[in-house]
């Protein structure tokens, strides 16, 4: 298997700003629309693919020592703000119960990203830019560290006192854990960077 290492897949991705993904999307076969509704996670197929890395949907990381995340954003007053929260990793209730921060998933997609801001035009809309790409290496904030952590170990704690139930997005500054999946009824959950986690990890690149 073809390991990418995050520097090329940053320049790899770099020779896309300001280009439509919806055009490679049609290239690359990745479905936008299926039975009238957008996939939501075209744009992020796409840039796997421009940054050189097959499409995986496991925890193994996308490459070597890097995490590629994406965020929709759009403008307000001139001002980039993101529209939605970033998802993180998926949460399997016996590893957070039993997993420190610093040995745990969600620190491991943490800690080393290459961050991608595309342009959100709409609803169902399909059109998108890469407005900016970054190496973003969290490790070297840390004062946001020790909250991302304060975060993970008090919703660990609810977890282990309160049970799986109990885990709501009402918990935690910048990483929050909330239902995943169709409807309210959802029993899955994940962990998710805030918007203003996002808002600070823009602010980097």
């Amino acid at each position: 298997m073809n390991i990418i290492t995050r520097e090329e897949a940053f320049n790899n991705l770099k020779k896309y700003l300001n280009v439509d993904l919806f055009n490679f999307a049609k290239k690359l076969e990745i479905v936008v629309f299926k039975n009238g509704k957008q996939n939501k996670g075209w744009k992020g197929l796409v840039l796997e693919r421009l940054a050189g890395l097959n499409n995986n949907c496991s925890k193994a990381s996308n490459g070597e020592n890097f995490e590629l995340k994406s965020v929709a954003f759009y403008y307000v007053k001139g001002k980039l703000v993101p529209k939605e929260t970033m998802a993180i990793t998926m949460i399997n209730k016996n590893e957070l119960r039993d997993t420190s921060f610093y040995k745990s998933h969600c620190w491991q997609k943490l800690k080393t990203i290459i961050f991608c801001a595309v342009s959100w035009e709409g609803k169902n809309i399909p059109k998108s830019k890469l407005l900016k790409v970054d190496i973003i290496d969290l490790e070297k904030d840390r004062e946001l560290i020790d909250e991302i952590e304060s975060d993970y170990e008090y919703i660990r704690n609810k977890l282990v006192m309160d049970g799986f139930e109990s885990l709501t997005g009402k918990d935690g500054k910048w990483i929050q854990a909330r239902t995943k999946g169709a409807g309210h009824g959802s029993r899955s959950r994940a962990f998710y960077a805030r918007k203003r986690f996002i808002e600070k990890i823009l602010d980097y690149s």
